[in-house]
């Protein structure tokens, strides 16, 4: 055999072992990568739900001073209290929403009562009882209100409502889904 035959085995030996650290080093750096993407996204992620639930408890706070700067006279300290509040809500993304005139949606506004009223073709919001508040694209609590619109529809016959089977259900059919095991 001549020198250059093992050499040349040898150095493609080596070389093959290094595509393959190389290939490794480049998996695991990747992966690293990939790790501190996702530990970045979960510290955001806890973030936000650390604000959210905060603020939900100042909420009830927040609605006191609402109350207080409506009816009570309006000190400067009072109206300091309520100005910074405001202030430091908003510097964290809090925002608040429901005003009288808003089309109503019910994904963001709790109705308590519906005043009829045959001109109105939607739903608007004719009084508002409870501000509602949004962190970023978050629903923290709905706006709760009155409103005011058409009529509802008439409702469907007795028992087609909420599931239940009418009459002509199947008589060896229960009336509600069974669990089975």
């Amino acid at each position: 055999m001549t020198r250059s035959g093992p050499q040349s085995t040898e150095l493609d030996r080596l070389r093959r072992l290094v595509e393959e650290r190389t290939a490794d080093l480049q998996r695991v750096k990747a992966e690293y990568d990939n790790y501190r993407k996702r530990v970045r996204r979960d510290r955001l992620a806890v973030r936000e739900i650390a604000v959210a639930n905060v603020v939900r408890g100042l909420l009830p706070v927040l609605d006191a001073v609402d109350r207080a700067l409506a009816h009570e006279p309006l000190t400067p300290g009072l109206k300091d209290i309520g100005d910074s509040l405001q202030e430091q809500l908003g510097s964290l993304g809090v925002m608040s929403f429901g005003e009288v005139g808003d089309l109503f949606d019910p994904a963001c506004h709790d109705a308590l009562t519906h005043h009829v009223c045959g001109a109105a073709d939607r739903l608007v919001c004719s009084a508002v009882l409870r501000p509602g508040y949004r962190l970023g694209e978050n629903l923290l609590r709905p706006a709760t209100v009155e409103v005011t619109g058409p009529a509802p529809p008439a409702r469907s016959a007795p028992g087609q409502e909420c599931g239940v089977r009418g009459s002509s259900a199947p008589a060896d059919k229960p009336p509600w889904p069974v669990a089975r095991s």
